[in-house]
């Protein structure tokens, strides 16, 4: 008989089944229906423009006429500050934080608290005590819609944020290149596990439109978005494609939306709102999350 040349894989620790020690209940979602409907924005890995859409949607919506509030969850690395193009302690009044606001979106972030160059050296414990903070201690007001752009990966901020409010549902951001998607997979999984809905799939950097031929090139690949979506059953909400004034307006404070609103890329991401917009209108007729 022929050995394998792969040893057998051993279970990981959450795979493991022998029976787990006792261990205190996890804490119980407070839902906060002055929030409206809790959205996070996630992705496998990072550099995949989730942050971009999380912002770019977050304006369709306020544009539409929505209240919308956008809370950043990357604690390690807060770029809404730079996105938004506001980058000021918040003003505390009645022991309440204060939003910013930035082109009709009320925003908070630990950039606003912390120096640019400081880095944010801290365990799981501290991580869902900002998290906690943000909701609970900043006077949001009555919202439409409250977007949560979270860091990459499937960590402790994520688990912090569906152990702290009532999370609606879910978007995955992910570009067309396999190594993106199969993290991406994992990103799914894990609000699954946690019961939490996914609305859909995004794939940012689709393709590259030609200023001068408009012929589109696939930079990063094609389809991985589509295939990620018919392997975990979902729909495929929106394909983005890669626009240069995305990053220009990212590092000026003018979401694309704003900036160049007849864009191609800008037009999608519109789209996008309205179909998540669309989605959670006919999620209003469920009772509300426990």
């Amino acid at each position: 008989m022929t050995e394998s040349p792969h040893p057998p894989r051993r279970p990981l620790p959450v795979m493991d089944t022998k029976p787990a020690p006792t261990r205190p209940p996890a804490p119980t979602p407070v839902y906060r229906p002055h929030l409206g409907r809790v959205i996070a924005v996630s992705s496998g890995k990072g550099g995949v423009g989730k942050s971009t859409v999380a912002v770019n949607v977050a304006v369709a919506l306020a544009r539409s006429g929505a209240r919308v509030g956008l809370m950043d969850a990357d604690i390690y690395g807060p770029n809404l500050p730079l996105m938004l193009g506001v980058n000021a302690p918040p003003p505390v009044v009645d022991q309440k934080i204060i939003p910013l606001e930035a082109h009709g979106v009320k925003v908070i972030s630990l950039g606003f608290l912390i120096d640019k160059d400081q880095p944010a050296i801290w365990r799981g414990p501290i991580v869902m005590r900002i998290i906690g903070q943000f909701l609970g201690d900043v006077a949001w007001g009555t919202l439409d819609y409250f977007i949560v752009d979270m860091p990459p990966g499937t960590g402790d901020a994520q688990l912090s944020l569906v152990q702290s409010t009532s999370v609606h549902a879910a978007i995955i951001v992910t570009t067309p290149q396999q190594v993106a998607t199969g993290d991406a997979l994992r990103g799914v999984k894990m609000f699954q596990r946690v019961s939490v809905p996914v609305l859909g799939i995004v794939e940012n950097m689709s393709y590259f439109e030609c200023p001068h031929c408009g012929k589109p090139s696939s930079i990063f690949g094609a389809g991985g978005g589509e295939r990620l979506a018919r392997e975990v059953g979902l729909p495929l909400l929106a394909q983005i494609p890669l626009d240069p004034r995305i990053v220009e307006g990212g590092d000026t404070g003018r979401p694309l939306v704003v900036a160049e609103p007849g864009s191609g890329a800008a037009k999608a991401l519109v789209a996008l709102a309205e179909r998540v917009a669309t989605e959670m209108m006919a999620m209003t007729t469920a009772p509300a999350p426990a």
